[in-house]
């Protein structure tokens, strides 16, 4: 298995395994696993059939087998609730030595982490947040390890894509539209937020807010929308789902530049054709390596770094315009 090295960057940051097995009890904070005993890792990820949380997964199954532990995919598929009491279980049954997750929801598995931190469960949260707030990288639960990318710290940087593809449209003052994920979700509202303050801060104006959902047929109908509304939209930002669907409604000639948010291989390849002017850009497999590396770590009684922002684990900071993503390789598709 490939590795990558890589430096770990200071303090700063929208199924199929099932539990099984039990033990008397889990093991105390830092201790080394006795004999032939590996430590174990539980990654309780957002969805086996989610190809994000799968490339996330490679890294932490790729660390797990390095490092000497073993690994699981634990499945919610999307489910908070599930999730929780997946958790829970686990608590229980001491399974686990470290729980990498990917919380499908920032508040309800917020109690059982901390349960598990207190039975001496190393806890790794990846990705999304736990806890309410939507800007901080630092843990929210006391004791855990947070590698996340903060939906407000997200939403900046999507903004200032869309204000350099306002400055390379030329168009003044630059019409943006923002196709937002689900309005039902607190953190698809903090990043849209940020995104238009960010927008309007630097002089652009946005005349579109639509929900564009994390599919191409949302975002073909979302786009439809905004272009009825504002032929002369210049530029249009959304999830790399929902951007796929709108530039095929756009058709070939059209002036609208469009910005994505996630780095998938089709994101990626259309930036680097042309079709896209850029899409924000996270490492996958260097997430979960990180993530599962530091557990592992920590448990065994190691000083690790406890907020990371996973941007900052990418040369480019996230900022996946076509010059940026020069050598950068995708790990999953939408």
């Amino acid at each position: 298995m490939k590795r990558k090295y890589f430096a770990v960057p200071g303090l700063a940051l929208a199924t199929v395994a099932l539990l099984a097995g039990c033990a008397a009890s889990g093991p105390e904070p830092g201790s080394e696993p006795a004999g032939d005993d590996q430590l174990s890792i539980g990654f309780f990820g957002f969805a086996a059939a989610n190809s994000f949380a799968q490339g996330v997964y490679e890294g932490v199954e790729a660390a797990a087998q390095e490092m000497g532990a073993t690994s699981e995919f634990v499945d919610s598929n999307f489910d908070g609730q599930l999730q929780a009491q997946q958790v829970t279980d686990a608590v229980t049954s001491g399974q686990y030595d470290v729980i990498v997750i990917q919380a499908n929801d920032n508040l309800v598995v917020q109690k059982p982490l901390e349960d598990a931190i207190a039975a001496g469960i190393t806890v790794v949260i990846e990705f999304t947040a736990v806890g309410p707030d939507f800007e901080t990288v630092e843990p929210q639960v006391e004791g855990a390890i947070s590698i996340v990318d903060p939906a407000v710290v997200n939403g900046e940087k999507l903004g200032e894509m869309g204000l350099m593809a306002c400055e390379e449209a030329g168009a003044d003052p630059c019409q943006v539209g923002y196709m937002e994920g689900f309005r039902a979700l607190p953190l698809d509202n903090a990043r849209t937020q940020a995104v238009v303050d960010t927008l309007e801060a630097g002089g652009a104006e946005v005349v579109a807010q639509v929900e564009g959902g994390y599919t191409a047929d949302s975002g073909q109908a979302a786009f439809q929308d905004i272009i009825t509304a504002n032929p002369d939209v210049d530029v249009v930002i959304g999830s790399s789902q929902a951007i796929g669907g709108a530039r095929l409604a756009a058709g070939a000639d059209s002036p609208v530049m469009f910005v994505g948010n996630g780095s998938s291989r089709q994101a990626v390849e259309a930036v680097r054709s042309g079709e896209w002017f850029a899409t924000y850009t996270l490492d996958l497999y260097l997430n979960g390596y990180t993530a599962a590396e530091l557990g592992i770590k920590k448990h065994q009684g190691e000083d690790v770094e406890v907020a990371i922002n996973e941007a900052d684990l990418t040369p480019s900071k996230g900022i996946g315009t076509a010059a940026n993503l020069e050598g950068f390789e995708a790990t999953y598709d939408d």
